[in-house]
């Protein structure tokens, strides 16, 4: 078994502004909707994936605001549906990633994305990132969106990793908190929504992810011994 130490990453929401790159992509398509389609199409994108868990991301981005413009009456034509898909290369990172990254390498910490995206599309994403993951598990590894446990499991058996070296960092509390709790994985909720929900499910609540090495090495000792 492997004796790293890992932090596993969602990307989207975390690492990556989810909501700036949706709201953007359907403002090209239908100017000053995007913010007030926002919630719309967050409701039916864990709908699509929970109906076709096979189904890649492009597509299921695809699919979701077919079904946000059908809800909205909007006058759009087949090729407009593409538009987040096209987009996703250039969403924007949050500021505070790229050095949260960094300073989790420099401590010895080993790092993962379980991201419920497809391949080609975090090939694209991780030239904006510029740090280098040690492992990936996407929705077509796991053949799974979270919340379903499979990113999890996939990780820990095709890398043979130890939950007592292993951390997970998150922004959505749906989809990653819930399922990492169940499998009781340390976890540090990234809440930079200041949603609602339990904050003892997590073993430490951060508004965004500054100073994260400091919490992640207090987590690890206070939980893993």
């Amino acid at each position: 078994m492997s004796e790293k130490r890992w932090v596993t990453f969602d990307c989207f929401g975390t690492l990556v502004d989810w909501r700036h790159g949706i709201a953007t992509g359907i403002e090209l398509v239908a100017p000053a909707k995007g913010r007030q389609l926002l919630d719309v199409y967050n409701r039916h994108e864990p709908e699509v994936q929970r109906d076709h868990p096979g189904m890649r991301y492009s597509d299921v981005l695809t699919e979701a605001l077919k079904r946000t413009s059908a809800e909205a009456r909007l006058d759009l034509v087949e090729d407009d549906f593409r538009v987040l898909a096209a987009g996703i290369p250039f969403w924007p990172v949050f500021p505070d990633t790229r050095e949260a990254l960094r300073d989790l390498q420099a401590s010895g910490w080993n790092l993962a994305l379980l991201t419920n995206c497809d391949r080609v599309i975090i090939g694209e994403t991780q030239r904006r990132l510029q740090v280098q993951f040690d492992a990936i598990v996407t929705a077509e590894d796991s053949g799974a969106y979270k919340p379903a446990r499979n990113h999890f499991e996939y990780f820990e058996k095709s890398l043979g990793v130890t939950r007592d070296n292993w951390v997970h960092v998150a922004q959505s509390y749906f989809h990653d908190m819930v399922p990492a709790s169940e499998l009781n994985i340390t976890r540090v909720w990234i809440n930079r929504l200041n949603e609602g929900g339990d904050p003892s499910i997590a073993h430490a609540v951060r508004p965004d992810l500054s100073d994260l090495a400091a919490t992640v090495d207090q987590v690890h000792r206070k939980f893993n011994g």
